[in-house]
């Protein structure tokens, strides 16, 4: 084992390696075979690299696939906690990055190359048939793009801050996520070697109009996957290739999950434990206090190290712990569940009222409302953001101050108030030009009057009249305590986490003219408005 292996595992609080698989040859005992050539069925050849023990016979694979270069810091690590824990691991560039040949695009092609490293990796006489995957984020999209479709199936998957379908993520609600999109492809767009574009030109660039075209702002030419994803806004159907949700309930390879509450898949992979479950499978998930970020990785390596023990080394003692753990925010504590959500969950209105209000009393409520201008837009504050020190949960005083939102704040709690589960929201709104973006967001007002955001969700509008908005929040699990306050925000936007409504109905990627946007939320009793949240009682 090297000192840089030895120092990266202390800092991540790893316990030390000590598989049977290690002491057989000496721990750290590791070979490496550099730049594998594994062919596609077109011709196009991808490169890997293969980690094993050395003097060892054939033995099962752990498959981490990835676009980052599979020599990339983050990527090393995961491979390195693997391998020195005596599993035979196999890192492989994704099509059009690092040494592999062909075009990188993003998620569509990794279910066909997936399968034919997969089936290569079968026919290798120092694999015995066996196949795991591992990895996070886009390393973990590419184990639910082959997994699914494995014959026989997997081994195991190990499936960190990710989910099996990414165009949610892409267009919440139907708004275009501007600032995680632009984030991640200027990164894809400088991994050529030139200088990493710096992070206050990127998001200077997020202002850029028409936003199409904000790539080149940032990165200082078209980065294909930011075109994509913009001009693509309106036709849900070029992703369609891309989402294999529709198949993970036929999944039965062992699945472990980790999420965090402020990670920007969370939504999409408790859809894909959900289904799990109700399939009756046996899936295990970790939701933590963190986001997309290195606050993860910890928990993803531990998490997927002893999965992988278990399934392919044959560890009993690994599996044994409940289905979900999940992080109570605002508690301090850690739960144990049996599955997501909970049992004890009561899903409860909070209406929108004079105040917020438990007991639905909208009687001589008139309508709240506030005014949106894309050229002084309303900011974002927090949330799951691609930024370190900028995502996760903020202080919103500032944000509720402003003229361009409508805040409404519950009465002071006189016990510990608890929410585990899926949130929601049902608005009634009129927006003056028939388009607009609805935000709603659930915030924590403590003693001193800190408002701290909880959850959050946004909703495309494009229909004139009084449009009854379903607006999907992010779940949840969080105390507010006993004194404090629960409040809520809504307004016309949350840049640049959201790219700009303009107000005119015209394609985000290609909209620049605007018009002021007028919305008038309804709270009366032929439309009450109102949070759906999951009390949780147990």
């Amino acid at each position: 084992m090297t000192v840089l292996g030895r120092l990266t595992e202390r800092i991540l609080g790893l316990p030390a390696a000590s598989t049977s698989a290690t002491s057989s040859a000496g721990a750290g005992a590791v070979g490496v075979a550099r730049d594998l050539r594994v062919p596609m069925a077109d011709g196009v050849d991808l490169l890997a690299d293969l980690h094993r023990p050395r003097g060892a016979g054939p033995l099962p694979a752990v498959l981490v696939r990835t676009p980052y270069g599979r020599r990339q810091a983050l990527v090393r690590v995961l491979v390195g906690v693997l391998a020195r824990r005596g599993f035979q691991v196999v890192v492989q560039d994704v099509r059009g990055t690092g040494g592999s040949g062909g075009d990188f695009r993003a998620f569509h092609d990794e279910r066909a190359d997936g399968l034919a490293t997969l089936a290569w990796l079968r026919a290798q006489p120092w694999c015995d048939g066996r196949v795991a995957t591992a990895g996070a984020s886009y390393l973990g999209f590419a184990q639910w793009a082959l997994a699914p479709y494995a014959d026989p199936p997997l081994a195991a998957m190990g499936l960190g801050v990710t989910a099996s379908e990414m165009v949610g993520s892409f267009y919440p609600g139907g708004a275009l996520s501007l600032h995680n999109t632009l984030v991640w492809s200027s990164l894809m767009g400088t991994r050529d070697g030139r200088p990493l574009t710096h992070a206050r030109r990127v998001r200077r660039a997020m202002r850029h109009l028409p936003v199409g075209e904000a790539d080149t702002a940032a990165v200082g030419r078209p980065e294909p996957f930011f075109r994509e994803v913009t001009a693509n806004a309106e036709r849900r159907e070029f992703w369609d290739a891309t989402d294999h949700s529709a198949a993970v309930a036929a999944t039965t390879a062992p699945a472990s999950m980790v999420t965090g509450w402020w990670d920007l898949f969370l939504r999409g992979q408790l859809r894909d434990f959900e289904a799990l479950q109700d399939a009756g499978r046996q899936p295990r998930i970790t939701i933590g206090p963190w986001g997309h970020d290195l606050k993860a990785l910890r928990a993803v390596l531990l998490d997927q190290v002893s999965w992988l023990d278990a399934h392919l080394h044959g560890d009993a003692a690994a599996p044994r712990r409940a289905p979900v753990r999940l992080h109570l925010q605002g508690a301090g504590r850690w739960l144990d569940v049996e599955r997501w959500p909970p049992p004890g969950t009561e899903p409860t209105p909070l209406h929108l009222s004079h105040v917020l209000t438990w007991d639905g009393d909208a009687s001589g409520a008139e309508p709240l409302a506030f005014t949106y201008d894309a050229l002084d837009p309303t900011p974002s504050v927090g949330g799951p953001l691609l930024a370190p020190g900028r995502g996760g949960q903020r202080d919103n005083t500032r944000l509720e101050r402003r003229g361009d939102v409508a805040v409404l704040t519950g009465a002071v709690l006189d016990r510990d108030l608890d929410l585990i589960g899926p949130v929601s929201a049902v608005i009634h709104v009129r927006t003056s030009t028939g388009h607009g973006d609805l935000f709603v967001r659930l915030s924590d007002v403590d003693p001193r009057g800190v408002s701290r955001n909880v959850t959050d969700g946004v909703l495309r509008i494009g229909a004139p009249g009084i449009v009854r908005a379903e607006v999907e929040m992010r779940p949840t699990a969080y105390r507010f305590r006993r004194g404090h306050r629960l409040r809520v925000l809504l307004a016309g936007g949350a840049f640049p986490r959201f790219a700009r409504n303009h107000g005119r109905g015209e394609p985000a990627g290609r909209a620049v003219a605007s018009r002021r946007v007028r919305f008038e939320v309804h709270r009366d009793a032929d439309h009450p408005s109102s949070l759906l949240l999951p009390v949780w009682r147990g």
